[in-house]
């Protein structure tokens, strides 16, 4: 039976007096009926109505007294499910209640979120975890588990490690590379305008300053600019910068979606919801830099 929560109840009516629900079990019917035996059931309110004037209060009481009657069994049980089936585990410790310790994870976080009345701890530096909970605690532990060890300092080292020679590191380095370069292919016969903020495949919302015409040498573009391989164009390097906050704010959104001739240019006008990520990430730029240009002066 779930804990039942006080229902905030009282009604005008003729009969001063308030209303109690909670989930339906024999034997909390029969307890209920020996504490109030003038309550009568409302079929029209699916709720026991309770008459009185100080009838909130009392059934108020009643279900909080309820409810720790409730929950101590439901630890009763969860210990006795625990002494049957325990975890062992370096990342939980048992004490008054279950204690979950683990390295930083998004995954291990989402997991202990989902199990009730679970609770961080902030001078433990711990989740805490009722009895009650156990057997939720014991269908996502293999989760929290698995991610506690992917992410211990010593096996993301490893991972780094691995990772650092990997073809698929080398080309995150390059893509890494040709960004800071700030320059994009664009078509020789139709170019952005200057100035003005426009979208882009591969750097979100930006802004050319400057068309070099230096003509792009196909090799090597393939991986980074996909949209300059039409052999019917002639590409040109252009210079650009990220889009500033009040740039964003006064551009004037595009009606419809880029279509398939956009995207092989390479650039469009950007829409409301391109604009709308656009300003978020500039407003984030603009406040660190305002936070960093704060700390230099303390």
């Amino acid at each position: 039976m779930e804990e039942s929560k006080p229902q905030p109840a009282l009604q005008k009516q003729d009969t001063p007096g308030a209303l109690a629900n909670f989930p339906y079990d024999r034997i909390l019917v029969e307890r209920f009926r020996v504490a109030f035996p003038r309550a009568r059931w409302s079929d029209e309110r699916r709720s026991w109505f309770v008459p009185g004037k100080t009838a909130a209060r009392r059934v108020d009481r009643w279900l909080a007294r309820e409810a720790e009657l409730l929950a101590a069994h439901a630890d009763s049980k969860g210990r006795d499910a625990y002494a049957f089936d325990p975890i062992s585990s370096p990342y939980l410790e048992v004490a008054d209640d279950l204690r979950i310790r683990t390295p930083y994870s998004r995954t291990a976080l989402r997991e202990l979120h989902g199990i009730p009345w679970a609770s961080w701890d902030d001078e433990l530096r711990a989740w805490r975890v009722p009895f009650r909970s156990y057997e939720e605690l014991r269908r996502r532990w293999s989760a929290i588990e698995e991610a506690a060890r992917r992410n211990e300092p010593e096996e993301r080292k490893r991972r780094r490690e691995a990772e650092r020679d990997s073809e698929a590191q080398r080309t995150t380095r390059l893509r890494y590379a040709e960004r800071r370069r700030h320059r994009y292919p664009l078509p020789a016969e139709d170019l952005p305008p200057t100035g003005r903020p426009v979208a882009t495949e591969q750097y979100g919302v930006v802004v050319f300053t400057d068309v070099s015409g230096e003509v792009v040498e196909p090799p090597g573009l393939a991986a980074f600019y996909p949209h300059a391989m039409r052999a019917d164009f002639d590409y040109v390097w252009g210079t650009w910068r990220s889009a500033t906050l009040t740039e964003l704010i006064k551009t004037w959104p595009a009606r419809d979606e880029a279509g398939p001739m956009e995207h092989s240019r390479g650039w469009w006008q950007p829409t409301l919801a391109e604009l709308r990520v656009a300003r978020r990430n500039a407003r984030m730029i603009e406040r660190r830099m305002r936070n960093r240009d704060l700390g230099r002066v303390s």
